[in-house]
């Protein structure tokens, strides 16, 4: 692998990792107060999860963004990686909007659309790109049900 290949790694993995440690401005505080007093429906994963599932998440993303970015260049791929940067974005908003505001149901619908769009537009450029985002969906997916429920729950 070449120098600018390894700086291409580092840069694409601690962008999305430092989004989400960015985001714990938010989470920090919320979690043991306004989140724990929440009634939240049985299957809202226990509180452990969150930092280790989304530290993986963000370096798969890393990855993905990395894998991306290698690839040769022209208008399509730069296109593919804003709209990484736009569902990165979307992610931080949610964070914001659930924690900070108390209220993510109406940014999680998006982040999911924009997480499928970028995983279908990867595909064309690099099946293993794509690949590597399906965990975030998939967690996006089962957070959306407890997301909405926390919502339901709590008004």
């Amino acid at each position: 692998m070449k120098a600018v290949d390894v700086v291409k790694l580092v840069v694409s993995i601690a962008v999305p990792l430092l989004a989400g440690f960015g985001s714990t401005v938010w989470t920090i505080n919320s979690i043991p107060t306004w989140y724990a007093s929440l009634n939240k429906p049985w299957f809202s994963p226990p509180n452990v999860v969150f930092a280790p599932v989304w530290t993986i998440l963000y370096i798969l993303m890393g990855v993905a963004l990395f894998i991306i970015w290698r690839s040769p260049r022209n208008r399509t791929r730069d296109t593919w990686i804003a709209l990484f940067a736009a569902q990165l974005s979307v992610n931080i908003i949610w964070t914001f909007a659930f924690f900070g505001l108390q209220n993510g149901v109406l940014t999680i619908v998006p982040l999911w659309i924009l997480i499928a769009v970028t995983i279908y537009q990867f595909y064309k450029v690099d099946k293993w790109a794509s690949y590597l985002l399906v965990p975030y969906l998939a967690w996006v997916s089962i957070a959306t049900a407890p997301n909405a429920s926390v919502y339901l729950l709590n008004g």
